[in-house]
């Protein structure tokens, strides 16, 4: 049976007349009967009888009669639809998400776009666990899906990372840590918590981090429950302890009935990610960027990612953040233990974050490869702090040291032939941490001496970290006034009170002058008395671990990176870093925040690209100085290995 059938038995039993029928429908009378005896046999009954001259409808025709217009009026209908999906007006989308993701970020994203295509139905599909999520998406019960997992160690699924989301400690407003603004879940063992079963992604979140830190999830006293409600009851009624999103509790946060206080193992942001099943995905980078123009012929997807990245991918900044929570499958294999040693300046503020911040905020235990040859790899990090940069270069050439945080001048030692004869190990610079292009090195003397020239230490002794940019510095100075061989050095330790060395002057890198300076006990001498080239710090590797293990390096750098996003957007930061190397803030913040103290510009900037003009033209001024003349040797092309960092997803 044919629609068009149907309508030309609807207008023959409207006239009751197969010639006004004919006419009205522009068709030949024969026509018209021959449409009305095909459809009288496909029903294997008549619809009409005839009554002397006149036709009239049979019991079928009247009933076919009062219901064939409802058929019509469907396929206009259906056409109607069709002719909207087309041009972009209609449609469905079906969206799936966690539960912590349907309570906060999708509501104000899905209320915006059934505003702006109204036509479009959509469905928000919530998944208590990241499992039946996986499943919704791969099985196609969901056009898409937007959660804080990734599923990266599954091939089936498309990721694209929107926007950040930050996890903290949630508390009742009566909690006795409610005063606090920063906590480590090393000082919470004590105390009852409260989460969502296992698979949920809280739970995954917080499970993942603990396996990374070491910590014995069975050490924690912990009650499951059922779903958030519950959660919040805990916490308000029972004062236990939760994990939480920002997207979850908002408005309780927002009424301070719950608190949030940032927990130092989660201080870094994750991902947010729209997901798709890999045989439907569009998450290119020339589809992504035509989603942003409006379409008219765009499918509801489409519009969906054009509302995205509008609203938040196009207003997020590139960063380095956590990764995804990774669903762990367990191994039978023999695991393998990679003992990483770390050599830090945590003292000397300008690198702090890739020693320093890097080691508070656990990130390398993040970052470190998992997967792959790593899969069944156990890490022990050991954190070894020095107050100057020389023991760091020993410890990196006798191989006692993998990775070493260095200043410019200790940093081409550690790659100077002469000093690698008959040591274990070569070096590879894979980064820079920060700069100071008007240098940072200063020479200073007692308040009321009577020295404002470089020249006027002839004869005379100066104090100072042998192996140290500053000592680079004075070396380059002293020469350049042509009294290098005129002066006495004296060994200073970097955190020894200057008064002791008994010296005319003292010449230190940052953050010491600054401190000595800031007391009011002693006083620079003039800028232009001083050689004193961009100051720079750097991430130096042992060949063998940038060899054997090249991942890993990768991870120190993702982390580095991690901890320069954290200082630029925390609001703690330098307060925290004031606390964590017990100097003050307002030195803290001529390095790292926006302050200037005095006439010398302290400013550093966290920049990870290697200067290699720069390293060459400490060369060129270092190799005319006795002592030095082994940096000349240095191989840059071998030596740098800027490689690493174009590894980094920023």
């Amino acid at each position: 049976m044919e629609v068009y059938q149907i309508k030309v038995f609807l207008e023959v039993a409207r006239h009751l007349s197969f010639t006004e029928a004919s006419d009205s429908l522009n068709l030949t009378q024969p026509a018209v009967s021959a449409k009305i005896k095909s459809l009288e046999a496909e029903l294997g009954t008549s619809l009409f009888y005839r009554l002397g001259r006149k036709i009239q409808l049979t019991e079928v025709g009247e009933f076919l009669y009062a219901e064939g217009n409802q058929l019509i009026a469907a396929e206009n209908q259906l056409i109607k639809k069709i002719e909207e999906i087309k041009k972009g007006k209609s449609g469905n989308l079906r969206i799936g998400s966690t539960s912590g993701i349907a309570e906060g970020l999708l509501p104000a994203i899905v209320f915006k776009y059934s505003r702006l295509y109204i036509g479009v139905q959509v469905r928000c599909l919530v998944f208590e666990t990241a499992e039946l999520l996986y499943r919704a998406i791969t099985a196609g019960q969901v056009d898409l899906a937007i959660s804080d997992f990734s599923f990266s160690n599954f091939n089936e699924i498309a990721a694209l990372p929107i926007t950040q989301i930050n996890y903290s400690l949630i508390v009742s407003a009566s909690h006795p840590l409610a005063s606090e603004n920063w906590l480590s879940l090393q000082k919470l063992k004590d105390y009852p918590w409260v989460m969502l079963p296992e698979g949920s992604p809280s739970r995954i979140v917080f499970e993942n981090r603990l396996i990374e830190l070491g910590i014995y999830i069975g050490d924690l006293e912990i009650e499951t429950v059922d779903n958030l409600s519950l959660v919040r009851t805990y916490i308000t009624e029972g004062n236990f302890l939760a994990l939480g999103s920002n997207f979850e509790f908002a408005l309780e946060l927002e009424a301070k009935r719950l608190i949030s206080i940032v927990l130092q193992e989660f201080a870094v942001p994750g991902n947010i990610y729209v997901l798709q099943s890999k045989r439907i995905s569009e998450f290119t980078e020339e589809n992504i960027n035509r989603f942003s123009i409006r379409s008219r012929n765009t499918n509801p997807i489409q519009k969906f990612m054009s509302l995205l990245q509008t609203e938040i991918i196009g207003k997020s900044e590139p960063a380095i953040t956590m990764r995804s929570p990774t669903i762990r499958n367990s191994t039978s294999s023999r695991p393998e233990l990679i003992t990483l040693t770390i050599g830090t300046q945590n003292s000397t503020v300008p690198s702090v974050t890739a020693g320093l911040v890097i080691q508070q905020l656990k990130l390398l235990e993040h970052f470190l490869p998992k997967d792959g040859r790593y899969s069944s790899t156990k890490y022990e990090i050991r954190w070894c702090d020095f107050p100057s940069g020389a023991p760091i270069v020993e410890g990196l050439l006798s191989g006692q040291l993998d990775i070493g945080i260095l200043g410019d001048y200790p940093l081409l030692l550690s790659a100077t032939p002469s000093h690698l004869k008959g040591k274990a190990q070569e070096t590879r610079l894979v980064s820079f941490i920060a700069n100071n292009p008007s240098g940072s090195n200063a020479l200073i003397v007692p308040y009321q001496s009577e020295y404002s020239h470089i020249r006027d230490f002839k004869d005379k002794k100066i104090a100072v970290p042998f192996g140290s940019s500053a000592h680079g510095m004075v070396m380059r100075s002293l020469h350049m006034a042509s009294i290098l061989s005129e002066v006495r050095l004296t060994s200073l330790a970097p955190n020894q009170d200057f008064s002791y060395s008994n010296a005319d002057g003292y010449a230190h890198f940052a953050p010491f002058h600054n401190i000595a300076c800031h007391k009011g006990k002693y006083r620079y001498l003039a800028n232009d008395t001083i050689n004193d080239l961009p100051t720079f710090y750097g991430i130096v590797a042992s060949s063998k671990l940038a060899d054997d293990y090249p991942e890993i390096v990768v991870a120190y750098l993702s982390a580095l990176k991690a901890a320069q996003d954290w200082l630029s957007h925390n609001s703690k930061s330098l307060d925290l870093i004031s606390n964590w190397t017990h100097i003050d803030q307002v030195i803290v913040s001529q390095f790292l925040g926006n302050s200037n103290m005095h006439e010398k510009d302290n400013k550093f900037f966290n920049e990870l690209s290697i200067r290699t003009d720069w390293l060459e033209e400490y060369i060129t001024q270092f190799s005319c100085i006795p002592g030095n003349e082994g940096l000349n040797e240095i191989n840059l092309n071998q030596w740098v290995q800027p490689e690493f960092l174009l590894t980094l997803k920023i």
